[in-house]
């Protein structure tokens, strides 16, 4: 397959994935395998598309996050919404940090593909459950959290750094049970993708720019692109959809993919 087909497949696979609670890593990593890339500069090539779906949220909700930049001399709101993202990110930074080493290793591991699946299905499950059984919500706004809250979503955010579970799933799970509502754990969950991938970003590109090749670089644009549109479409609709559906239809992905990646693995063909 061309390199520019694939590219555009993944940055389609990132932008549509980052934002809703299916793994977006997962799913990149799973569709990587599929596609035979087994070339080491896909796997840099992932992370500098991470940054166009990061993107899409800026540009989605500047004039709201822009307020609260030149808010924050005089307006207590906006700093404590600020402090509020900051809590939240602390922990998965510090995990992040403690044990890249460790998570490089383990993504790649040759059992990594089942872990992912066994990981899509199990988090489906308790997705399903969440949605329908959790508290009713107590806190309505995702600008206005709680400190408390915010730093208890940031440590359901380090199980993200398990293969298959997702950042934006975590973190809006936490939410639920915490007693955010829907709506407000969708927006807060991408409040808080800005820094956690940024910081990710500029972690694995300092280790790895030296094996970035700049032939790539009309390939890593296409996926760029592709990831920040495809990301666009998917932060615009999502807070509606999930006003209206709620998470049951992510949760049945989850399970499905699932399903069909084990089957994919362990099936005699």
């Amino acid at each position: 397959m061309a390199d520019w087909l694939s590219a555009i497949i993944l940055g389609l696979v990132e932008g549509l994935t980052e934002f809703i609670p299916v793994s977006s890593t997962g799913h990149l990593l799973l569709t990587k395998i599929a596609l035979g890339l087994t070339d080491p500069t896909w796997d840099t090539f992932i992370v500098l598309i991470q940054l166009g779906a990061v993107l899409a949220v800026v540009a989605l909700y500047f004039q709201r996050l822009w307020a609260v930049v030149i808010g924050l001399p005089t307006r207590p709101e906006a700093r404590r919404f600020a402090l509020s993202v900051i809590i939240g990110c602390v922990p998965a930074f510090v995990a992040g940090l403690a044990l890249h080493g460790v998570i490089k290793h383990f993504f790649e591991n040759p059992f990594l593909p089942p872990v992912i699946c066994v990981s899509l299905i199990l988090g489906g499950i308790i997705l399903l459950v969440v949605d329908k059984k959790a508290p009713a919500p107590r806190e309505l706004d995702g600008m206005a959290l709680s400190l408390k809250t915010a730093l208890m979503i940031g440590l359901f955010q380090c199980l993200s750094l398990l293969p298959g579970v997702s950042r934006s799933g975590s973190t809006i799970v936490g939410s639920m049970l915490l007693g955010v509502d829907r709506k407000a754990a969708a927006e807060f969950s991408f409040f808080m993708a800005i820094p956690i991938m940024v910081g990710a970003f500029a972690l694995d590109l300092l280790k790895s720019y030296k094996d970035i090749d700049p032939s790539h670089a009309g390939t890593i644009a296409i996926g760029f692109v592709v990831s920040f549109l495809s990301g666009l479409v998917v932060v615009k609709y999502m807070i509606d959809f999930v006003g209206k559906r709620g998470f049951t239809p992510f949760a049945w992905w989850r399970i499905i993919v699932g399903v069909i990646g084990l089957g994919l693995i362990y099936v005699p063909h």
